[in-house]
């Protein structure tokens, strides 16, 4: 008999088990995407503007993100795998108008190396003027490459660990310390440049 009762109380516990599991994998109502967007909207924001280097793009790029996430209407185990979620959808917004204003640049450029042939070659700018670029910071990242910035923002201004970024950026965790390092010494590299 007391092998009889065991089994519904197993049963019971595997059922009450299974409803939590499927309450956090539950897709958020309006009421809490509100709170999410609440918590993570500024950071995001921040990370947007920091790899666009433009307030506008980030504006625009936040918006689309915050759409694409709830239309998606994904289920996500915890706070942090939405949170890593919502910046993947963002990175690969901005990633894609990176290679859309790329193509546009590179059919314009077919269109003036007619035109570039009968003007003569430029020197490209100055000492001084290349200085004046680097000059702070902000300058300097935007030299570097868009997954450069994208790795030390996340790393450095959001703190996220190495899998956090890794899952992110959809790189594997046991390249993002390497990805760091060049970055970092890019980084330097362009702030000695500007110092001299």
């Amino acid at each position: 008999m007391i092998g009889k009762m065991r089994f519904p109380l197993v049963l019971d516990a595997t059922l009450s088990a299974t409803r939590e599991l499927d309450a956090a994998l539950a897709v958020m109502n309006e009421e809490e995407f509100r709170a999410f967007y609440e918590r993570t909207s500024r950071p995001l924001w921040a990370y947007l503007s920091r790899i666009t280097g433009n307030r506008q793009e980030a504006d625009d790029v936040l918006q689309e993100a915050y759409y694409r996430f709830y239309r998606a209407g994904a289920s996500h185990a915890d706070e942090t795998h939405r949170r890593n979620s919502l910046f993947q959808i963002a990175t690969n917004l901005v990633r894609d108008a990176a290679r859309q204003a790329k193509r546009r640049e590179d059919v314009a450029m077919v269109h003036d190396d007619q035109a570039a042939s009968e003007i003569p070659a430029a020197h490209g700018p100055t000492p001084e003027k290349q200085a004046a670029m680097r000059t702070d910071l902000a300058r300097a990242m935007k030299h570097l490459e868009p997954v450069q910035r994208e790795l030390l923002w996340l790393a450095y201004a959001q703190g996220a660990s190495h899998e956090e970024i890794a899952e992110v950026m959809g790189l594997r965790p046991v390249s993002i310390r390497t990805l760091l390092l060049r970055a970092r010494r890019k980084l330097a590299g362009l702030l000695t440049e500007s110092k001299s």
